[in-house]
């Protein structure tokens, strides 16, 4: 039986390296509408997105951006709209925020495979340089880069994870017994 799905799953990788060739607007449409579908936390949508193709601010980014080893010609950066959680009395720290950009960051690292986009996630950056760059709306932070553009035929190999990693080995049933 196959699965699209899940052979989607199954065949996405983090693009380290990345070709100077320009992602398309369309495809970057096409994975902002994907994100607008990604699970949000009681569906109040409180994630933001900027969506940058100009050399010049990508070139910027990647100043402020110590964890960005690929070079990009498109990102997104997810933002939390701080004010509209508010408005929700949400706390700024509270979980259902940070899982909502990840759910979105996978939303869209799913769509960007589907449309032969090499994509990969950053994490180390200068919040209040990022905003300033971008000129953020006050109350916005910048929790996440997604970095695109067309995979290089030739990847660097990414961090092993130390020992064999099954989903067995990450997975223990019903309860844990009892301590003694």
């Amino acid at each position: 039986m196959t699965n699209s799905v899940l052979e989607a799953i199954r065949t996405r990788r983090m693009a380290r390296a990345l070709t100077a060739e320009p992602v398309d607007r369309a495809d970057l449409e096409e994975l902002l509408k994907a994100a607008r579908r990604a699970p949000s936390a009681g569906n109040r949508r409180l994630h933001r997105f900027v969506a940058i193709q100009d050399p010049l601010t990508l070139r910027l980014l990647r100043v402020v951006t110590p964890g960005m080893f690929q070079r990009p010609t498109a990102i997104v950066v997810i933002c939390i709209d701080g004010g509209r959680a508010e408005s929700f009395g949400m706390r700024p720290t509270a979980k259902g925020l940070y899982v909502d950009v990840g759910t979105t960051a996978q939303t869209m690292l799913l769509a960007a495979h589907s449309l032969g986009l090499g994509a990969g996630v950053v994490t180390s950056f200068s919040q209040a340089a990022v905003s300033a760059v971008l000129n953020l709306p006050e109350g916005w932070s910048p929790e996440m880069f997604i970095c695109l553009g067309h995979a290089a035929p030739v990847q660097p190999a990414g961090m092993r994870p130390r020992g064999n990693v099954t989903w067995q080995t990450l997975t223990h049933w019903e309860r844990f017994p009892a301590k003694e």
